[in-house]
């Protein structure tokens, strides 16, 4: 089979799926659940929910992390059966055993979180389980130079043949997008597409939407950021507790119709705590030289200062490539410095391993919670009581009450949505798996906290309860320095917001700073 990844198509409207061709005017419904139900044991994910997906058109999907929404997703992509209801495309009832069956149907879908085989390149990730035939087996060269056009359409300069595992996050995200591109199907559904890619990655991925829906492409579309999913909407749908609780078309609708329906009413992301003195400087950074880990010939972070009080909580906002992200891990210990000095209460920790730099009162949370911040194999409770392990351990011995009392009090603390220690990690919703990342750093006592953005792929509800965490632990003398690509987040609890510009501080605000002065200080404007 010889797939074509080109981005024509026979008609705006016209789509063949191999038996026949199925034609249809642009907001025509080409998918819909009806009174479809979804039980997990006791909990009820979806209780009979009405669901419709128009063709050339924009559906967006918004609520809270749990209500529903991906479970939702993953039923209509046939990756999990539905408890009760039926699925009708073009107005007859269907049943997709898999991912594969859906995908034949012309249904492919972007997940929330990555599924690329990271050992394997980006060619093979784009065409696996759908390898391109030729006369002598499997036509590489084909599939290269699909994949080149894929990456081209998408402004991506990436190689083919580069192992998945040396791309940064958002180039991974622009594979993952590219592998359901290739399949030229006549659904789409984006489950969180832009979660970790930069403000030019979105343009040009809202580009490739607008060309899709130009082709009769429907598209299901997910995301936390509101205002951005308000610019591509047609249509807007609210799931609360696994039910819909709104309908409306894109005129109807604006940011405060969603938070209201999706939250209630009064709703906010908090502001700095206030009540409490500042302590001394509880982080230091002095000339701070950092390498680019990709390319040891550029430097990602250049001579940057910075200092962070006990009690202070700090902003660090910039565009991709502004050297956030290597700050945050150079300060850990995860990645080196050429030159400078990092100093946490006065003592300096260059030199001192990750282990240690946790047990000094430094931790990070990172950006990347399934590969980093997770062990997709353990419990809730074995997560979360992972890096206090040396609290309640001597010799080669455990104390499994110290360690359940840790467990409990995290769960406690962070307020965990969970059954109990005991549940799959992979049973909690995206915004509680956060928490647990949280809570395991904060299990360990810190006095100094990072946060490599902290509300990535979390809804706005479990977003507001992560930076009231946050409020709390700087009352209590914590220092917390965190990054965020979102605007909105500066204007929340921060009593500093520091904006980064290849590698360097741009500048510098108090917490009464406008969005427009943070955008401007980074290169960006406010249209963008």
């Amino acid at each position: 089979m010889n797939n074509n990844t080109s981005l024509d198509s026979t008609g705006p409207d016209t789509f063949d799926l191999g038996v026949q061709a199925v034609h249809h005017t642009v907001g025509d419904i080409v998918l819909s659940a009806r009174n479809v139900a979804k039980s997990f044991g006791n909990v009820h994910a979806l209780k009979g929910v009405n669901f419709d997906i128009h063709c050339g058109q924009v559906t967006t999907l918004f609520g809270e992390n749990g209500a529903g929404k991906s479970t939702l997703m993953k039923i209509l992509s046939g990756v999990i059966q539905p408890s009760s209801g039926e699925i009708l495309l073009d107005d007859t009832a269907v049943s997709f055993a898999s991912t594969s069956d859906a995908q034949r149907q012309g249904i492919s879908i972007i997940h929330q979180e990555l599924s690329l085989a990271p050992n394997l390149s980006v060619r093979d990730n784009i065409f696996m389980g759908r390898e391109i035939a030729g006369p002598g087996g499997i036509d590489y060269a084909e599939e290269e130079r699909q994949t080149r056009a894929l990456m081209e359409e998408l402004d991506e300069p990436i190689d083919p043949l580069t192992p998945v595992e040396e791309l940064r996050l958002g180039q991974q995200q622009i594979v993952e997008i590219a592998r359901a591109l290739s399949a030229r199907s006549r659904i789409l559904i984006m489950d969180e597409p832009t979660s970790a890619l930069s403000a030019s990655e979105v343009e040009v991925l809202f580009r490739v939407i607008a060309d899709l829906k130009n082709r009769g492409v429907a598209i299901v579309y997910i995301s936390h950021h509101l205002e951005e999913a308000l610019q591509i909407t047609d249509h807007a749908v609210v799931l609360r507790d696994g039910s819909m609780t709104a309908v409306a078309e894109r005129k109807d609708i604006d940011l405060q119709w969603i938070v209201r329906h999706m939250v209630g009413e009064g709703f906010d992301l908090g502001s700095p705590p206030q009540g409490h003195e500042m302590g001394e400087v509880a982080l230091s950074l002095d000339r701070v030289v950092i390498p680019d880990p990709a390319n040891q010939e550029r430097i990602a972070v250049d001579s940057l200062s910075l200092d962070i009080k006990a009690g202070e909580i700090v902003c660090i906002y910039g565009l991709m490539g502004a050297g956030r992200t290597e700050l945050l891990e150079a300060i850990a210990g995860r990645l080196p410095i050429s030159s400078g000095r990092i100093l946490l209460e006065g003592r300096e920790i260059v030199g001192t391993t990750i282990a240690q730099r946790i047990e000094q009162g430094l931790v990070l949370v990172p950006e990347d919670r399934q590969r980093d911040g997770l062990v997709q194999t353990m419990s809730v409770g074995q997560n979360l009581s992972l890096a206090s392990i040396g609290t309640f351990t001597r010799g080669l011995f455990t104390s499994r009450q110290r360690e359940q009392q840790v467990i409990d009090h995290s769960i406690g603390n962070v307020h965990i949505k969970t059954d109990g220690g005991h549940a799959g990690i992979d049973s909690l919703s995206g915004g509680n798996q956060q928490k647990v990342v949280i809570g395991k750093m904060l299990a360990t006592q810190p006095r100094a906290v990072l946060l490599d953005e902290p509300s990535r792929g979390i809804d706005i509800g479990a977003k507001a309860e992560v930076f009231k965490l946050l409020a709390e632990g700087a009352s209590k003398g914590l220092a917390v320095l965190y990054t965020t690509s979102e605007v909105g987040e500066c204007l929340s609890i921060a009593h500093r917001v520091i904006v980064m510009s290849r590698g360097r501080i741009s500048a510098e605000f108090d917490s009464n700073v406008t969005k427009e002065q943070i955008m401007a200080a980074s290169g960006e404007s406010a249209a963008a």
